[in-house]
Formats: structure tokens, C-alpha cells, sequence
């Protein structure tokens, strides 16, 4: 006689558990109560005993695969005698299949079933976790959680319990000597920017070029010029150098370099959970004003964290000058091929027609991908840009 054994109610609501691993094979001999499985709930992993004895000859479902209260999870060539108990156990109501799963039978109301002679009972502990991202805290963390010792209700483990036992304990960095004032988990938007720039540098072989630029034109455009700030500006004359320069507005394919047909331009923009980089969507069929408010309206919405459509961009633009710095070799977005940077605009002493003269200065870096293209490309694009900035009005009446 085969009798097939199913997932039985799990008590707390809980309707389904995740097969984590098989603790039989078809043809073994498996006796009353004996683990079979381990499944994983909200709750706890927990081995799932047969109530039947005899020979296995089907396991229903694969392990990551999820199992429904009421469906099958071993079929067995059952000994008579346990299965007959374990019918009159179902009728009498227990249900308590799953041994010592969950709080105590006190607390839950449920009795223990009665073995047969011989056979043997795996009694589990209570869960110690009650929740996955618990576990996963847990994990990433390098914690094991038999080992803690939960504050929560009836020894539960909670967040904080991982979290105090993940942080250092008093006493010195063995390397430096130096104490330990606290350890960051990266976690959350700053374990993806890690993500991606280490990626990054690991797989382009970027290279940097700059120049020093007059922007006094430039600045006394902006102060003539409604509705279009020195980014907005920028930005207009990056979208045109692309267009002569297309090798920069592109990425790297599995060997191919695609070479994109109009340009998302990123806007590198420090928000409050990290940097993030939204983007102008088809930034090259707007003018300085247009692209003055759409700029705004994605840096806006990027501080808030409430971007409202995610963009891919095809090329960024950095003004880190906004930090009070002149220049930086930045880290190209991947799979971007390329970024440019602004400094701060200092006036500075700056000769022209040979005498010296108070100027306003910022520096422009170019960081390239140079599988893409050489320096020659990298220095033209960014010549561009630069002669646009010294000479404003010319290059917009150009564009």
C-alpha cells in the first residue's frame, strides 16, 4: 500500500513553505517520524517527520521551489500499523504533524501525537527568527542564529538582535591598533553605487584629459540670460560636441562599440540616500531654457527619491565645482563610455593680448573609455565644449 504524505497546516496563518533540501531519496527506508525534508517559512527552517514508515518511492517538487499546505511532499510504500495511527491521529484532530514547530503545544493547543514503539521523533527548537529579512540580515552579516539569543517574545530574534551582535566589540583594530568607532553595513543604494563603479574601473580602461577655460563670457551671458543657468548652458553645448564627437555617446557590447542616435544625458546629483544620476530623456532636441527646466525637474526628483521614470543615460554630466572643488578624475557611470566634469568659476589673474587680467576660470576633465576611441576624439570633444564656454554667444547662435 503507498500512501502520500502532504504538507499539513502549519499553524499562524502560514500557507506555504519553500523546500529548502530533500533529507531522503526514492528507495530509502524511512520509519515513522523521520525528517525528510527541510522546508522554510516566514517563520523558521524546520524538518517536515513522515508519519508514515516504509520505502520512498517519490519526492514531489525540486528544492527553491515552494510547497503549498495540502500538497504533496513524499509518496511512501507505508507500514500499515503508523498509517492506521496516523489516520485516527487526523480524525481526533491533532494536525500536530510538523513536531515542535512553533510555540509550545500549551500555547498553541495542540497535543503531541502518539509514536509508535521503535520509531523516532525529531522535537525542533522554537524558531529563533520570525522573519526573512531577519535571516538575510543575518547572512550578510556572517551570523549564525543558532548562537544568538533573541529579545523579542518567547526568544524571538529581531533586527536589533543581529545588528548588536554584528557590532564590534570593545578593543582595538588588530592591523592598525586604533579603535573601532563604528562598522557600516553596505548595504542598500550604497552597496549598488559600489556595485557599479567598481565595475567600472575593473572593466574600462579609462583615460583622463583637461583644460583650463576662460567662462567669463559665459558668466556674464547667465546674468543676461533669462531662464537658462550655467549647467543648462553646459549641457546645451555637451549635447552638440556628441553630435560631432558620436564615439562619446555610446557603450561596449560583447565586442561591439553601439553608437547611440540622440543623447539621455545623465546629471550626476548627490541626494541624501547617495549619488544618483537621472537623466534628460533625448536631451539633444531641446534648447538651453528647455533643458534649464528639465534638469531642475530630474535633480528635483532624484534628492526627493521620487524619480518618476527611470532614464538610462548616454553620456554625464558633473558639476562637482557645486562642492567647492576645481577637478576631479570621476568614475564613468557604466556602461556609459565617457564623463565630463566642471569645476567651481574663480576669478583668477589670466593673460590676454599679452597682458595679465582678472578672469573667471573652472577647468573642464574629460574621462573616457579608450576602447572606444583615442585621445585625439577625447581632446576634440572636449576642445569643443571648451570654445563654447569661452565664446557662448557664437557657439548658440551655431546651434
Amino acid at each position: 500500500m503507498s500512501d502520500t504524505f502532504t504538507l499539513p497546516d502549519l499553524g499562524e496563518g502560514l500557507t506555504e513553505a519553500q523546500l529548502v533540501r530533500w533529507l531522503v531519496a526514492v528507495g530509502d527506508t524511512i520509519a515513522v517520524d523521520a525528517p525528510v525534508a527541510e522546508v522554510e517559512t516566514a517563520k523558521a527552517v524546520v524538518e517536515v517527520p513522515s508519519p508514515y514508515g516504509g520505502v520512498v518511492t517519490e519526492l514531489h517538487g525540486e528544492p527553491g521551489g515552494m510547497v503549498l499546505v495540502g500538497a504533496p511532499v513524499i509518496t511512501v510504500t507505508a507500514d500499515q500499523p503508523a498509517a492506521a495511527a496516523y489516520r485516527e491521529e487526523e480524525r481526533a484532530g491533532s494536525g500536530n504533524v510538523l513536531i515542535g514547530y512553533g510555540t509550545s503545544t500549551a500555547a498553541n493547543g495542540r497535543r503531541r501525537r502518539r509514536r509508535p514503539a521503535g520509531t523516532r521523533t525529531v522535537v525542533l527548537d522554537r524558531p529563533r527568527t520570525q522573519s526573512p529579512i531577519v535571516r538575510k540580515l543575518a547572512r550578510e552579516r556572517g551570523l549564525n542564529l543558532a548562537t544568538l539569543t533573541g529579545s523579542g517574545p518567547d526568544g524571538l530574534i529581531t533586527r536589533a538582535d543581529v545588528e548588536r551582535a554584528a557590532a564590534p566589540s570593545a578593543g582595538d583594530d588588530p592591523r592598525t591598533g586604533l579603535g573601532i568607532r563604528e562598522r557600516v553595513p553596505m548595504t542598500g543604494i550604497r552597496k549598488a553605487i559600489a556595485t557599479t563603479l567598481s565595475r567600472s574601473r575593473r572593466e574600462i580602461p579609462e583615460a583622463t584629459t583637461w583644460v583650463d577655460v576662460d567662462a567669463t563670457a559665459l558668466v556674464e551671458l547667465r546674468e543676461s540670460l533669462a531662464g537658462a543657468g550655467i549647467l543648462a548652458l553646459l549641457a546645451r553645448f555637451v549635447v552638440a560636441g556628441l553630435a560631432r564627437f558620436p564615439e562619446l555617446n555610446a557603450r561596449v557590447d560583447e565586442g561591439e562599440i553601439v553608437q547611440f542616435d540622440g543623447v539621455n544625458l545623465g546629471i550626476a546629483t548627490q541626494a541624501g540616500r547617495g549619488l544618483v544620476v537621472p537623466a534628460v530623456r533625448r536631451a539633444d532636441r531641446m534648447s538651453a531654457r528647455e533643458l534649464d527646466a528639465e534638469i531642475r525637474r530630474v535633480v528635483t526628483a532624484a534628492r526627493d527619491g521620487a524619480v518618476p521614470e527611470p532614464v538610462a543615460g548616454t553620456f554625464t554630466l558633473n558639476n562637482y565645482g557645486s562642492f567647492g572643488v576645481d577637478g576631479s578624475a570621476a568614475i564613468i557611470n557604466h556602461p556609459e563610455v565617457a564623463i565630463l566634469g566642471v569645476g567651481r568659476i574663480l576669478p583668477k589673474p589670466w593673460v590676454v593680448d599679452g597682458q595679465v587680467v582678472p578672469r573667471h576660470l573652472t577647468q573642464l576633465s574629460l574621462v573616457f573609455d579608450h576602447r572606444v576611441c583615442d585621445g585625439g576624439t577625447a581632446a576634440g570633444f572636449l576642445r569643443f565644449v571648451a570654445d563654447a564656454v569661452e565664446n557662448p554667444l557664437s557657439a548658440l547662435a551655431d546651434l
